[in-house]
């Protein structure tokens, strides 16, 4: 009780100094429901260069027989950080608009704050205090900057956030689909296990004991999405096998990620605890069938848009959410809304005249205010996570009535919580 009137002095405090000062992407709103303020810590942001060393280059892989090279990937990852309250925690983050390799699009620098500091000192922890870890993925195309306004917010709260630059899938390095199609739960594996490795006691990196490695979450939209969802169990199905091995000329590289492999349920890390799917991408498409659904058994919070025309909606990512019969699952529907359930707001570069209308379509939501949806977002992942990698009572906000328009939820405040629906379903196993 005491731990939760202290998280809400913060949260209140947040506000009010926010409130005063320029909007940022992830600030609340006057109406922003109660979790989506930011906790108590203040946090840091450093770049990672990785590098997955001897993958599968199947873009210069030829009938059948599968090319070899390292994989670089850039990770962004935000942390609680050692710093005085005076300090002011502000970064600038570099993005592009546009996408490589699309003459109607050229990429376009820009740049937005954040509220972060850039390489700041982490938290001190003696292991017993140390934060969950959240590995972020991006849609295609996208980046690690695409949800900054979830993953600073996640970091105040006292999670360790580690967001992915998917080589192939970014603006800057858009490239052939079946790259993505392969790559996605690969990378989010690695990446994984890097972020456990640098934060383990033994590390001499910065992030050494910082992160509970056995409370990991993971969070992915669109491409993302699919990636994260095969990661917890949900093998793909011999219908996305086929169809890859078609547009490769014959390379079985994904086989291992299906349903139908025999080692594929082997792969699936215990140590992740929640997911998180924003609009995850592939129903439609056959890349799940039912058998594969049902190894999903890890808690799940999906996020959609009922006129979702990319992804779909009742033959798409509400047809998963039902087929996971195993997992403890929650769908959180914005009714009218469509595919971009998850970025940042349109950057204000976008809103100058004589650009395509895709840089502002690639962030906003025809019927709703992005900001609007960050806040509610910020709020019901609070929640979920809360719940399964810290142990936090937060069943007043997840338990609700199903349609938002019958009553005021709990945490929002009055007349701000219509045009949503909550479903959950307990697993069957």
């Amino acid at each position: 009780m005491k731990n939760g009137i202290l998280l809400l002095v913060y949260f209140v405090g947040t506000l009010y100094a926010v409130q005063a000062q320029e909007f940022l992407y992830g600030d609340p709103l006057p109406d922003a429901p109660e979790l989506s303020l930011r906790g108590p810590h203040r946090i840091g942001v450093r770049t990672l260069n990785l590098v997955n060393e001897k993958q599968i280059d199947i873009l210069n892989s030829k009938a059948g027989n599968d090319a070899v090279y390292d994989r670089p990937l850039t990770v962004e990852v935000w942390y609680p950080a050692n710093m005085d309250e005076a300090s002011e925690t502000s970064v600038i983050y570099e993005e592009v608009m546009g996408t490589r390799g699309d003459t109607l699009r050229p990429l376009i620098p820009f740049s937005f704050k954040g509220r972060a500091f850039r390489n700041a000192v982490p938290k001190q922890t003696d292991g017993t205090e140390a934060f969950p870890l959240v590995i972020v993925s991006h849609g295609y195309v996208g980046s690690r900057y695409l949800m900054t306004y979830l993953t600073e917010n996640l970091a105040s709260k006292g999670y360790v956030v580690a967001a992915i630059d998917h080589t192939d899938s970014t603006f800057k390095d858009a490239n052939a689909f079946h790259s993505t199609l392969l790559n996605r739960a690969k990378d989010i594996k690695f990446v994984l296990q890097e972020m456990v490795r640098l934060s383990s006691p033994e590390s001499d990196d910065p992030l050494s004991g910082l992160v509970d490695a056995e409370k990991i979450g993971i969070i992915g939209y669109s491409m993302g999405g699919y990636g994260v969802l095969n990661v917890a169990g949900a093998g793909y199905s011999d219908t996305l096998n086929g169809f890859f091995t078609q547009m490769t000329q014959g390379s079985k590289a994904i086989a291992p990620l299906t349903a139908s492999h025999p080692e594929y349920q082997n792969q699936v890390d215990p140590r992740i605890k929640a997911v998180v799917a924003f609009a995850p991408w592939g129903m439609e498409r056959g890349v799940w069938n039912a058998e594969g659904l049902k190894g999903l058994r890890v808690p799940t919070f999906f996020v959609a848009g009922s006129q979702d025309d990319i992804s779909g909606y009742e033959k798409g990512i509400k047809a998963i959410f039902e087929g996971a019969v195993n997992a403890d699952r929650y769908l959180l529907t914005y009714e009218n809304a469509r595919h971009n359930v998850a970025p940042n707001p349109p950057p204000k570069e976008s809103l100058q005249p004589g650009l395509h209308i895709d840089e502002y379509n690639r962030y906003a939501d025809a019927t709703w205010d992005q900001r609007k949806i960050n806040n509610i977002n910020q709020h019901f992942v609070t929640a979920f996570l809360g719940t399964h990698l810290k142990d936090q009572d937060f069943s007043k906000f997840l338990d609700v009535p199903q349609n938002s328009n019958d009553q005021d939820w709990p945490g929002f405040k009055p007349r701000s919580s219509t045009g949503m629906e909550l479903l959950h379903i307990m697993g069957e196993n």
